[in-house]
């Protein structure tokens, strides 16, 4: 009896010790997925609000990103990306409406899915919007998320055939 109630004894040490190695490790996901989302944030309101270099400071640090569009060959680096969105910024007759559906966070490597809404209040005379599905890759990277892939697909258009 006594071998058993020592035995129980330390098994619960065990298991209160195993519980308590777990406990940082959800906390330390937890901001490791704040983090990436907070970027993605950043990332989409640097967008929203055409700011330039707060858009950059979302970069990869090495240069690595995609850009992929409807219609458009991919635009590779981040000069590529920031030129396309310096041309783009320099128009101010659109919105941009974001909302971040889901994620998928690892240690390496995270990804975002996005619904964006595109508008212009007249484009060839009617008000024009697309509502898209944009996709993202983030790289983490010394402590920090950095876009490294950005794949846009346009779902809805109010120029599409009813």
């Amino acid at each position: 009896m006594k071998y058993i109630l020592t035995s129980i004894f330390f098994l619960g040490i065990i298991l209160c010790s195993s519980c308590k190695d777990k406990a940082p490790k959800n906390t330390e996901i937890e901001q490791h997925t704040e983090a990436f989302v907070g970027i993605m944030e950043k990332h989409l309101n640097a967008v929203t609000n055409r700011d330039l270099p707060t858009l950059q400071s979302t970069m990869h640090p090495g240069g690595k990103m995609q850009l992929i569009l409807p219609g458009m060959e991919i635009i590779h680096g981040v000069d590529g990306f920031m030129e396309y969105h310096k041309d783009w910024f320099s128009d101010e007759n659109w919105t941009f409406d974001t909302k971040i559906l889901n994620t998928d966070v690892g240690e390496q490597f995270g990804m975002a899915i996005t619904e964006i809404v595109y508008r212009e209040p007249e484009r060839d005379g009617a008000p024009y919007f697309n509502r898209m599905i944009v996709s993202y890759v983030l790289e983490h990277v010394n402590g920090n998320w950095y876009i490294i892939k950005d794949h846009a697909s346009s779902i809805e258009k109010s120029t599409d055939q009813q």
